[in-house]
């Protein structure tokens, strides 16, 4: 009865949300409200809450800093010269900016976050999809897909978590994988230049418009009819010290020298007080990009209610039961492969913790009565599970980063990528099987 409700729960969100009958935020806190009063656990339901937004707020907190930040430094044009970069190497061609991106988004995603890569991303390469009217949905799964593929290093979290829950080492897990993730390299940019491709036939001949001239004089209102007042320009400094403290940033998230709320709260307060000295202009970079940071952190915290409520009704430890109950004895034998099929499906219905620490371990189990070893199935979750879904997961914090600074909605993200996800899961499965890193 909790399985059935825990699936009527996912079953309703993701329908709601999808057929946009709904905004997400209404969706992630009603949806599992109403069902839960109607499991009877009302009573039980505040603390539920309360716990699942404990486990939420360091990551809303993060999100809302590291927002702030990255905002200040486009205001301050620190990106500005990769943008050109970019631009002058795909020389506004939407085809070469869709694989640029993919590019872009595999190398930052080897520090193994991925919150921290669609916040970097996102920020730099937002600006050149907007210049170019190119869908942000192009932007959104293309970075979906180079940053799933490359989740699977073994400092990425489904790696560590089936590692640590199997008590295995990345020799026994990654390695044998790694020909499967090179080849899942391979496609993602594949299906990039696909996703572009069609990009560059909506758009047709994309003409931008000359830049308008800088102003050498503006006027400043409550002055008179006319006193000049020559545009602020950055030092050279200024510009060589924000670098130097994004890198230290991004240095301190890839060492893990402080928790990840901390070294945005910190480099976020020290990046506003160089850049904008006086108070008035921290007020003012604090209500340019108020609407932002509401946006996301919203989504964050509702998405703490819905997880919450899954995990006290222990409907998602029933689902896990349930879903391990309906394989038949005749599937034991290729359960490997059907674990990383079903995988990146199941993404959408388990958080990562759930999944590993709760269903792969009855996995292996299972596997282990038809002489399969635990570590074939290790590598066979990693394949699907949270790699190529975590960024469509409304169960993961990141996705609404991703979608949030992107300004697209979370179901037109998963119709517009899912497809392509799915195969990237199914070009790694089939690569395992011919390496011989699962078995059929």
């Amino acid at each position: 009865m909790i399985a059935l409700l825990g699936f009527l729960t996912i079953g309703l969100f993701l329908v709601l949300t999808m057929t946009r009958r709904v905004s997400v935020l209404t969706a992630l806190v009603l949806v599992p409200v109403l069902t839960a009063l109607a499991g009877g656990f009302g009573a039980e339901m505040g603390p539920m809450i309360l716990a699942g937004l404990g486990k939420v707020a360091p990551t809303g907190i993060m999100i809302a800093f590291a927002v702030l930040y990255f905002s200040l430094m486009i205001d301050t044009g620190l990106f500005d010269p990769l943008i050109r970069g970019i631009l002058r190497l795909a020389k506004d061609d939407p085809l070469r900016i869709a694989v640029g991106t993919a590019v872009i988004t595999m190398c930052v995603a080897l520090d193994g976050d991925g919150a921290s890569t669609f916040l970097i991303t996102v920020s730099a390469l937002l600006p050149v999809y907007k210049r170019l009217r190119m869908s942000p949905l192009v932007l959104t799964g293309v970075v979906c897909l180079g940053a799933g593929v490359m989740n699977m290093i073994p400092w990425g979290g489904p790696t560590a978590r089936a590692m640590a829950v199997l008590k295995l080492d990345s020799s026994q897990v990654f390695t044998p994988v790694l020909p499967a993730m090179v080849i899942g390299i391979v496609w993602v940019l594949v299906a990039s230049y696909l996703i572009g491709l069609r990009e560059r036939r909506r758009l047709g001949t994309v003409s931008l418009p000359e830049p308008a001239p800088e102003p050498t004089a503006e006027f400043v209102a409550g002055d008179g009819p006319g006193t000049p007042l020559a545009p602020p320009r950055r030092h050279p400094a200024l510009t060589v010290f924000n670098l130097a403290l994004t890198v230290a940033l991004l240095v301190g998230l890839i060492l893990q020298v402080m928790p990840l709320p901390v070294l945005f709260v910190v480099g976020f307060a020290i990046a506003a007080l160089v850049n904008h000295p006086s108070w008035e202009k921290q007020q003012e970079l604090l209500d340019r990009h108020a609407k932002s940071v509401v946006l996301v952190t919203t989504m964050i915290f509702a998405a703490g209610v819905f997880t919450g409520i899954l995990t006290g009704t222990k409907m998602i430890n029933e689902m896990a039961t349930a879903f391990v109950n309906i394989i038949p004895d005749s599937f034991g034998g290729h359960l490997p492969v059907l674990v990383a099929i079903t995988g990146m499906p199941l993404s959408l219905v388990f958080t990562p913790d759930a999944y590993y620490f709760g269903v792969l371990p009855v996995l292996a189990q299972t596997a282990g009565g038809f002489g399969i070893e635990s570590a074939e199935v290790a590598r066979a979750a990693i394949l699907g599970q949270m790699t190529t879904g975590f960024p469509l997961s409304p169960l993961t914090a990141a996705t609404f980063i991703l979608v949030g600074m992107s300004g697209v909605q979370l179901g037109q993200h998963q119709r517009f990528i899912f497809g392509w996800a799915f195969a990237t899961t199914l070009v790694m499965t089939v690569a395992a099987l011919l390496t011989g890193a699962i078995s059929l």
